[in-house]
């Protein structure tokens, strides 16, 4: 019987010198969906390996790696001037891969006779400029926008892309997540939003060309679409162990016909 507790207890001590956990923050972007999808299936070919995966948004990713509370910080925008200075002066040496590309889709809700935005009509809506539909050739009705929060990098990038810096609207509702502004618009017939392209397919919205194109991984690959933006995996310096491992399956073939699964755009 002691013979078989101290097999066991070896066994199980060794089960757990095995156990590798790999910490991942930031972007709702790439961590609502993508991420936990690579993760399933790199823990299926790399047994004893665990996830934490906090998609809260890309700030929180790139400060993660800033105070070494992750391996790897996700984001849907590039690192700001300031962050790479904090990083530097904490001797982090952080480094963006591209992981995939996306194309910020603007979604209405389903029953919106809507069948097109220019971006100078999109800046005036998102700044507060217009706040009906019929001044956009829709049909009347006050405008309800919804925004990603200050810590998204789509939030940033988007500002960056469409309003050319310009302030939201104050009376732009601020939502989590991407899930979170696809439900409120398919519940809301004046609603819109922007989502990443791995978002538009859901019952009660749909995507409305810009300038007259649509997202696409098409218009995203051939730069058509005004919109369109790269991905990243943020890191401190030369990534190594189960966290190189990781940013290599998601970079390889296979992780890469995730990518395009689950709708974004693959970078190969």
């Amino acid at each position: 019987m002691k013979k078989s507790l101290l097999i066991l207890t070896a066994l199980l001590a060794v089960s757990v010198a095995n156990a590798q956990k790999l910490v991942i923050k930031g972007s709702d972007t790439l961590g609502a969906k993508l991420v936990p999808q690579l993760a399933e299936e790199f823990k299926a070919k790399n047994p004893g390996v665990s996830f934490e995966i906090a998609a809260e948004g890309s700030t929180t990713g790139i400060t993660a790696i800033i105070d070494g509370t992750a391996e790897i910080g996700m984001a849907s925008r590039r690192a700001k001037a300031t962050e790479i200075s904090l990083a530097k002066s904490k001797g982090v040496d952080m480094k963006p891969i591209v992981v995939a590309y996306d194309g910020i889709a603007l979604v209405v809700n389903a029953n919106n006779p809507l069948t097109s935005l220019s971006k100078s009509q999109i800046e005036k809506i998102f700044t507060g400029e217009v706040t009906d539909w019929s001044a956009v050739g829709g049909s009347a009705g006050a405008i309800s926008v919804y925004t990603r929060n200050t810590s998204s990098g789509t939030y940033a990038v988007f500002k960056e892309l469409a309003m050319h810096k310009r302030d939201y609207a104050p009376s732009s509702q601020k939502m989590a997540g991407n899930e979170q502004i696809v439900a409120e618009v398919a519940k809301n017939p004046n609603g819109i939003g922007y989502v990443g392209l791995a978002y538009i397919d859901v019952a009660g919205v749909k995507a409305v060309p810009v300038d007259g194109v649509l997202p696409s991984e098409a218009s995203v690959k051939n730069k058509t679409y005004g919109l369109a933006r790269p991905t990243f995996y943020y890191v401190n310096g030369t990534p190594g162990g189960i966290a190189a491992k990781f940013i290599d399956y998601t970079l390889s073939a296979e992780g890469q016909d995730m990518v395009r699964k689950v709708g974004f755009v693959p970078v190969k």
